[in-house]
């Protein structure tokens, strides 16, 4: 019984430790999100379940502008089951080089760090589902390849435990 314990704390701290944004310092081209995120950008995803089956495709139109330090990203979702959605972000670039971030569909604020070519969002969304709403964490993952395109990956957890994926791939107009 000890031995199962201690595995099991073994495998939930493994689980909760991750990766941060500083491994990527000296990897480019660097992100510089102020850059990138301006004009219009076309996004097209991927959402997967726990067992890695795809339940839902998407494109998204961004249409992003910047006003010295607080930027609006505006973005238009058409969902492979017809329905179309709209989430307006506000970004805010913080004195250290930090982002923090909100949107109606977000509950308190997005946290974001950058390094070298990539920036880590952490934010917990309202998530409609059948009628219901849950708030759901996601841990947003975006990587600069060149100057026109960026890949996304956001994991979604609730209590700790993973609910699914996004996908997202980034081409700048």
């Amino acid at each position: 019984m000890k031995l199962l314990t201690a595995a099991l704390l073994s495998l939930g701290l493994t689980a909760c430790a991750s990766t941060g944004v500083e491994q990527y310092r000296s990897e480019r081209p660097e992100l510089d999100i102020r850059q990138y995120l301006n004009g219009t950008i076309d996004a097209w995803g991927i959402f997967q379940g726990r067992s890695g089956e795809v339940k839902k495709r998407f494109h998204v139109v961004i249409d992003a502008r910047w006003d010295g330090d607080t930027g609006i990203l505006d973005e238009h979702f058409s969902w492979s089951d017809g329905s179309r959605t709209r989430r307006v972000w506000t970004l805010r670039r913080q004195p250290d080089g930090s982002y923090r971030g909100t949107a109606d569909d977000v509950a308190g604020e997005a946290l974001g760090e950058l390094a070298g070519n990539a920036l880590r969002w952490r934010y917990v969304l309202r998530l409609p589902v059948d009628g219901k709403t849950y708030l759901v964490d996601f841990d947003d993952w975006m990587f600069l390849i060149d100057d026109k395109v960026m890949i996304n990956r956001s994991y979604m957890s609730k209590w700790g435990f993973r609910l699914g994926e996004v996908s997202l791939t980034f081409m700048k107009r």
